[in-house]
């Protein structure tokens, strides 16, 4: 089976990425803007500090915090788990799985390149990740 590897969804991507200091305001904004699900939160090199999603909106509203004074750095997942772009489809949404986590960084040479999400796999990938889920809970 020809396996697809992330470098290949990542080719043209420019990924969602805010300072720290960005206030979660700003992000629900830009991710409105974008149509996307996760924004990367990076220093100044492009380093990936943590990763803020809807899940992390939410949090902020039911904490009754000010979406426009609250900083990323103070609600975001710090140091999330990441992937290189080599990795493959199947790896990928097996991490997410596995993690319970529905977006996923690309990370090459300690700088972001990228980001996946569950919506990204389609077809063959999801196909065979729901078979081998199947065949576990059979064992």
């Amino acid at each position: 089976m020809n396996q697809r590897h992330m470098a290949d969804l990542i080719r043209d991507q420019r990924p969602l990425a805010l300072p720290p200091t960005a206030t979660v305001h700003e992000a629900c904004q830009q991710m409105r803007q974008r149509r996307v699900g996760a924004v990367l939160v990076v220093d100044a090199d492009r380093h990936l500090l943590g990763i803020f999603t809807g899940r992390d909106a939410v949090g902020v509203l039911a904490e009754a915090r000010d979406a426009r004074t609250t900083r990323l750095d103070a609600v975001m997942t710090p140091k999330p788990d990441t992937i290189g772009p080599a990795t493959t489809a199947i790896e990928a949404l097996r991490r997410m799985q596995d993690g319970g986590y529905r977006h996923l960084p690309i990370v090459a040479q300690g700088r972001v390149a990228g980001i996946v999400s569950r919506g990204d796999f389609k077809g063959l990938e999801q196909a065979r990740l729901d078979e081998e889920t199947g065949l576990w809970e059979r064992i």
